[in-house]
This record gives C-alpha cells, sequence and structure tokens, in this order.
C-alpha cells in the first residue's frame, strides 16, 4: 500500500480540497480526507500540501526511436516525459524504419517495456514508409497494438488514399490521426507566411496549406464516418472548418501544443533554429483562435508534439536545421504559468485537456483521479518558481524557444501503476 498524505486535488465543482489517496496494485483503491492515517505498514508519501492530478498523457511524442537515437531513444524519451509528469504518451511512426509493420510494432513495445518509464502507445503509419502511394496492413498493425493510423512528418497527398485509409479505419473501430498540410505549398519554407519570413527574405508557409487538409479531410470524414483527428493545429482557418464539422456532426477531434498557444511569429527573435517547427508560429490573430477554440472545446486536448533533434542539426540556421522542439518537460509548467496562474483558465480546464479529454478522445482506461482508476499520477508543486535550462532536461533534445522563462506548476513526482517512476 502506497498513501500519499496531505495533498490538494481537483473536486467536481473544480474546487481545490485536501486529500489522502491509497494506492495498491496498481490502483486508486481509495480517496479520504486528509485527516484518516495511512495503515500500518504503508509506504507513505507526505505531499505538503503540493497539487495531484491524474498522470497527463500526451498523444503526439516522436521517441525517434529505432533509427535516431542519436536525437532520443524510448529509455530517454520516456524519461524525460516522467519527468513532465505525463504518464502516457503516443509515439508517432516517422522513425527508420518507419512503424509501418507489426514487427517495427512490437520491437517499440518490447523496448517501452524494458527501458520506458511511462505507458508508450505506438502509432502505425498510413501508408508504407510515409510515402503516400500504398496502404499499410491496417489490420496486421492493430493486432500489433498500434492505436490509430498516421503519416505524422507529412501530410497523405491523394485524398483517394486518404479515403480509402478512413474507409478501412472506420471497419477496424480505429482513429485517422492527419498531418494536415499540402506538400504543393511549403516546399522550400521555413516559418509561416508573414512579417518575419518577410523581413528575414525566406519563403513562407501560408495559413492554407494546413487547412485545405483540414477541409479536405472533414469532408471525408463525413462521408466515412471514422474518427478523424487533426494533428497540432495552428490556424484561424483550420479552427473554424473544425468547429464548423463539429456542428454538422462529423466525428473529428483535434490537439494543439503549448508553442501555438504561447508564441507568434512575431516573438521570434532571430534566425534561431530553435523557434523553427512545423507547423510554425502563426500570426497573433492565429494564436488567439486556438486559445478560443481549445478554451471552448472546438479543439479537444493538448499535446506537444515532443520533436528532439541533436545540437549539431539545429545549429544549421532557419533554413536547413530541421522542424521541430522539444516539449514533455515544460508543458504543463508553461500552460500553467500563462493561463492558470494569471487566472485566464480554471486549474480544471487544463487538467482536463491534459488527461481525462484525452483519455476520451482515443478510449484510454487512465486520465482519471478516481477510486478504481490506474494508479497513473502526477504531484506538482503550485508555487516554486524556476527557469526553464535545457541542461537539466532529461531528453536528449535541448531544442526549445522557452530557454531562462521562469515558470510554476512543475511535477515534482510521477507514479505509473502505482510506482514511482520519477521524482525531483
Amino acid at each position: 500500500m502506497i498513501v500519499l498524505t496531505n495533498a490538494k486535488i481537483l473536486n467536481t465543482e473544480g474546487e481545490l480540497v485536501d486529500a489522502n489517496i491509497w494506492m495498491e496494485e496498481g490502483v486508486i483503491r481509495r480517496i479520504t480526507n486528509r485527516e484518516e492515517a495511512a495503515p500500518a505498514g504503508a509506504e507513505v508519501h507526505d505531499i505538503e500540501g503540493k497539487f495531484v492530478s491524474a498522470g497527463f498523457i500526451d498523444m503526439h511524442v516522436h521517441l525517434r526511436e529505432p533509427g535516431f537515437e542519436h536525437k532520443e531513444t524510448i529509455a530517454t524519451g520516456t524519461h524525460s516525459a516522467a519527468k513532465g509528469g505525463f504518464t502516457t504518451i503516443a509515439c508517432m511512426p516517422n522513425t527508420r524504419p518507419v512503424t509501418d509493420t507489426s514487427e517495427t510494432v512490437q520491437l517499440i513495445l518490447d523496448k517501452a517495456k524494458q527501458e520506458g518509464y511511462v505507458k508508450v502507445l505506438p502509432y502505425g503509419s498510413i501508408t508504407k514508409s510515409e510515402l503516400g502511394r500504398e496502404l499499410t496492413d491496417f489490420v496486421a498493425l492493430k493486432n500489433a497494438g498500434v492505436v490509430g493510423f498516421t503519416d505524422d512528418g507529412v501530410g497523405v497527398q491523394n485524398a483517394q488514399m486518404m479515403k480509402d485509409a478512413m474507409n478501412w479505419a472506420k471497419e477496424l473501430g480505429m482513429p485517422v490521426i492527419a498531418h494536415c498540410e499540402d506538400d504543393s505549398l511549403v516546399k522550400g519554407a521555413a516559418v509561416t507566411d508573414g512579417e518575419f519570413a518577410r523581413k528575414h527574405g525566406l519563403k513562407g508557409i501560408p495559413n492554407e496549406s494546413e487547412a485545405i487538409h483540414v477541409g479536405r479531410d472533414v469532408l471525408l470524414a463525413e462521408a466515412t464516418g471514422v474518427h478523424y483527428h487533426v494533428c497540432h493545429v495552428s490556424t484561424e482557418q483550420s479552427v473554424r472548418l473544425i468547429r464548423q464539422a463539429k456542428q454538422f456532426g462529423v466525428k473529428v477531434t483535434a490537439e494543439i501544443c503549448p508553442h501555438h498557444l504561447l508564441l507568434s511569429d512575431e516573438d521570434i527573435p532571430g534566425l534561431d533554429a530553435n523557434w523553427k517547427m512545423n507547423p510554425p508560429l502563426r500570426s497573433p490573430r492565429d494564436v488567439e483562435a486556438c486559445i478560443e477554440a481549445l478554451v471552448d472545446g472546438t479543439i479537444d486536448i493538448v499535446v506537444t508534439d515532443h520533436a528532439p533533434h541533436s545540437e549539431e542539426e539545429k545549429a544549421k540556421g532557419m533554413e536547413l536545421a530541421p522542424f521541430g522542439i522539444v516539449g514533455l518537460e515544460t508543458a504543463f509548467p508553461l500552460l500553467y504559468t500563462k493561463f492558470v496562474a494569471t487566472g485566464k483558465w480554471p486549474l480544471s480546464l487544463l487538467v482536463n485537456r491534459m488527461t481525462s479529454d484525452p483519455a476520451r478522445t482515443f478510449g484510454l482506461n487512465t486520465g482519471r483521479l478516481e477510486e478504481g482508476a490506474p494508479a497513473d499520477i502526477t504531484v506538482i508543486d503550485l508555487e516554486t518558481e524556476h527557469k526553464v535550462n535545457p541542461d537539466e532536461f532529461l531528453t536528449k533534445g535541448r531544442n526549445t524557444p522557452f530557454t531562462d522563462w521562469s515558470l510554476k506548476g512543475w511535477p515534482v513526482k510521477t507514479f505509473v501503476d502505482g510506482r514511482l517512476v520519477w521524482s525531483k
């Protein structure tokens, strides 16, 4: 028996209340008032008034293994996730080899079981080698244990290919997760099509490159009835299309990253590739539209799109460096500090978008801090302020635009199935 004493939790009204949490055999057995003593022989952790949440769920992570272990491994990526308060993560298939066979899925699951710190849910690719030419064997991938199908990293360019994928996924009761990007509009571009691009003579990525695929795909989702999930939404146009599709009853869900809620292209300080990600940082108008969409439920969940790269790769500059930033260790502190601590959002909104909402969206049996639920738990210090220091990261990646930001809301303990996997 493990008991967390002197904890603060959210009640059903979204208020912070005192509680003790009892865990045994990987399950939350009891949640009691603070006065009820732990039983003799229990392993007691005095939380000292810190906030306890269900463990965070990140449905969009790049673990890089197999094939790019110089950027990240399953061990380092899941360790980073645990430090960030995540207890379940879903890994994207753009590895080498691509996760397009049951053998590669099994490799990832075996490695995660042997070396991982948190639960790992692999995605399978929609097309073989993510080339957009031939569908993978969805049945074999589902039987191997994938939680959905995506060619994240590239958009599926052919509409018939995407419709065929949706029809097959619908038959299997599986979601299609889409990286929305029209290649004909983005070739050779590094940042959004805006003032920063013009100032520095860079080719820009227009908003419509994302929204065109969103518009196409919600129509295909309506026709097929599949659960269609939009990756890393970044534009006002995409938000508008998703909101309208939901109003018409299309089974569409969507996700957003902290950086698209916090930064615009006007914030980019120079040609530092740590500010280069895909989708790129958009305009302040897009940021406001995305914030509104997360609050009103048009966008369902928060993800990180954690995308580690080596320092040598990022040193190539804005035009030549790969897209992507790391995010697992800073996601909650960033959003807590900028939206909850300032009174713009209730704490329950942020917690739900990172726990129960992703669990509901993808049908997972976790994301709940209640009796009988898996003991996936995160303990968070909502008061202590600390600066983002990439040298302290557990991920191999140091590529973040948030260096030296002073934040609150840092996780201090993470439990997976009742087992302490990370502690400050």
